[in-house]
């Protein structure tokens, strides 16, 4: 290869983007995929992602209702234990 050799790069720089955030929390600079708006590292590619209707999603009960009021009323028996804990201390 010459070293006055120009690469033609337009047409990658004018390719949509990935809409995805990284774990820096900056975008993600790869271009999307053709007629998609993830990359193939972000969900673009085929086969990635969950099945269609998952069963196995939130299985766990963790954003259940009834879990999201029990681990309220833990933060504020804990709320309250600290400020007694406090006050004791310093009685």
């Amino acid at each position: 290869m010459s070293a006055n050799h120009t690469r033609n790069t337009s047409a990658m720089l004018a390719s949509p983007r990935c809409g995805a955030g990284t774990r820096s929390g900056s975008a993600c600079r790869a271009p999307a995929l053709r007629g998609k708006v993830r990359c193939r590292m972000h969900g673009g590619a085929t086969g990635s992602g969950a099945p269609w209707r998952n069963q196995n999603a939130r299985k766990h009960g963790a954003f259940a209702q009834d879990g999201i009021a029990e681990r309220r009323a833990i933060r504020e028996l804990l709320g309250e234990t600290r400020k007694l804990l406090a006050e004791i201390k310093s009685g």
